[in-house]
This record gives C-alpha cells, sequence and structure tokens, in this order.
C-alpha cells in the first residue's frame, strides 16, 4: 500500500455534507440560494411555500431548514410550529426582512434556532448553518478523530499524519459522514440521503465510485465494507 500522508485543503463548508431545506417564495432569492449552497457541498432542496416546504421537512430527513417567514399559504410561524408540534428538531433558520422585536422573540420562542436578516451575506448564513447543526447535534467541538485521520470541521481541514492530498467537495463529504459515526456501519440509504439532492440521478453505483476513490487515498483498511449492511471508518 503506497504511503498516504493527507492534507485536505477544501471549499466545503458544511459539518458534514449536509442536507439542507431551503423554503423561500421568493423565485430570484430562493435559486441564488440553491445555486451557492450547492456550489458549496450541500446536499439542498427547495420548496415555494410554506405548505410545500412543511410536506418536505415531515417526509424527509433534513440536517437543517432555512425557513423564509413571509410566504403564501403558509407563513414561516406556521410552518414552524406545525414540525415543532410534530417533534421535527432539526435547526431552523429563520429569513425575513421584517425587524420588529416582536416577530424575532416570536420566531425564537416558537423553536428557530437562529433569526437572520435580509439582506444578508451568504457566508454568514453558511457559517450560522453549521453551527446551528453542531450545538443541536451536541458537538461544539470542531474535531473529529479516527486513528491517524483528523478532521477540524471549523477551519475545513483534515490530515493524515500531517501531510496533504486533495479531495473532491464530495469525496470529502463521505469521508466526514463516516468520521462522525466512526466505528460505527453507516448504512447505504443514510448516505445516499446525505450525499446526493433531489438534484442528483442517483446511480446504483455512484457511492460505490467515491468509496473507491477514498480507498486509493487512505488505503482499504480504514473504509470497511460491511456487506448487506453499509460502510465503516475505523482507525
Amino acid at each position: 500500500m503506497p504511503e498516504i500522508h493527507v492534507l485536505f485543503i477544501l471549499f466545503l463548508r458544511s459539518y458534514k455534507r449536509m442536507k439542507i431545506l431551503i423554503v423561500e417564495d421568493n423565485d430570484r432569492l430562493r435559486k441564488s440560494l440553491l445555486d451557492y449552497l450547492r456550489d458549496e457541498g450541500f446536499a439542498t432542496d427547495a420548496a415555494a411555500d410554506g405548505e410545500e416546504g412543511l410536506y418536505k421537512a415531515m417526509n424527509w430527513d433534513y440536517d437543517a431548514l432555512i425557513l423564509d417567514v413571509m410566504m403564501p399559504v403558509m407563513d414561516g410561524f406556521e410552518v414552524l410550529k406545525k414540525l415543532r408540534g410534530a417533534g421535527r428538531t432539526m435547526p431552523v433558520l429563520m429569513l425575513t426582512a421584517r425587524t420588529p422585536l416582536a416577530d424575532r422573540l416570536r420566531g425564537l420562542d416558537g423553536g428557530a434556532d437562529d433569526y437572520i436578516k435580509k439582506p444578508f451575506e451568504m457566508e454568514e448564513l453558511v457559517a450560522r448553518v453549521r453551527s446551528a447543526i453542531r450545538r443541536t447535534g451536541g458537538s461544539p467541538n470542531p474535531m473529529l478523530e479516527v486513528g491517524p485521520i483528523k478532521l477540524n470541521t471549523a477551519a475545513r481541514t483534515a490530515t493524515v499524519n500531517s501531510h496533504p492530498v486533495e479531495l473532491t467537495a464530495r469525496e470529502y463529504a463521505l469521508l466526514e459522514i463516516l468520521a462522525m459515526r466512526r466505528d460505527e456501519v453507516v448504512s447505504r440509504d443514510f448516505i445516499y440521503e446525505r450525499l446526493f439532492d433531489e438534484r442528483d440521478e442517483t446511480q446504483s453505483n455512484m457511492l460505490e465510485v467515491y468509496v473507491y476513490k477514498l480507498r486509493q487515498k487512505f488505503g482499504r483498511e480504514h473504509i470497511i465494507t460491511r456487506r448487506g449492511m453499509g460502510y465503516q471508518l475505523t482507525a
């Protein structure tokens, strides 16, 4: 096996390749958010009104929800109320052009994790999403270690014995998903749900291709196939 010494310097901004739902009725802003978050390596879906957003949030697993306040059919406050009433606990970041303190308190008291005023910088939004997921996931420490492999999710870097190699965003995303659950068997369905979004054409061999590429760079002994179950990252 070739000697492997890896440092990833990546443009991926997520804590893992998070799956995000954007609920925003403004077509231009919704598309801008989708394009930006996908370029940053997020698996991202979208809805154009509160009713559609509620349906998706109730029927698929998301790591975070970006929720506009003022929307047709059902506003963001009502979506939030129904989600929390149904026991859905994903972080919710509310977007609004409205500034009254009463509105912000209503959102936060209703279970929102953060409140972002329009207009905003995309970089700040991504940082707040990442921070909310770290808090609700109970992992404020940005360091992940699996034997010689170390990931700093805040700095977006990782090392294996402190030496560098480059990974694509999806290769890194897969590695981080596995590292978050070190020594556990992670099912193929779970990985597919986090690694791909509704825009992707999910081919049956796509996951195997990314696993193969990681093994080329890390060695087979760190990424184990559990037949019929999934994959496991081990020291």
